[in-house]
């Protein structure tokens, strides 16, 4: 739960990177919340109009999320418009140590000496 609240504190943040954990269950909750006030907007139209307010609530999180998660992969947010190769990105593991998005978002864990060698040379 503490990811979903995470996303919504950062609703407008478009910079920086977002782990897989945080980005999956931030779809996961959504994705739970949504299907219950449709089955509820069935039995009820408050519900049905609690759906519509909610999706509307979600739209730009949803998208801040998606392109700090393409960030975290090393990508432009821009690759979140691509529909299949959007997806294998969300599950690929992000990039080690910082990127030009920003730092690793699990934080402690990288060894700078052993990924020297891999890096090109400018």
């Amino acid at each position: 739960m503490q990811e979903f609240i995470t996303v919504f504190k950062r609703w407008n943040d478009f910079s920086g990177r977002s782990r897989r954990k945080e980005y999956w269950m931030f779809v996961l909750i959504t994705t739970i919340i949504s299907f219950g006030l449709m089955v509820l907007g069935e039995v009820s139209s408050i519900f049905g109009i609690l759906y519509f307010l909610f999706a509307l609530a979600t739209i730009i999180p949803n998208i801040a999320v998606g392109v700090r998660r393409m960030h975290d992969v090393g990508k432009s947010g821009w690759f979140l418009l691509i529909p299949i190769y959007n997806l294998i990105l969300a599950l690929t593991e992000g990039e080690r140590g910082p990127n030009k998005w920003g730092p690793d978002p699990k934080g402690g864990g990288y060894d700078e000496l052993k990924d020297l060698g891999k890096q090109d040379l400018v």
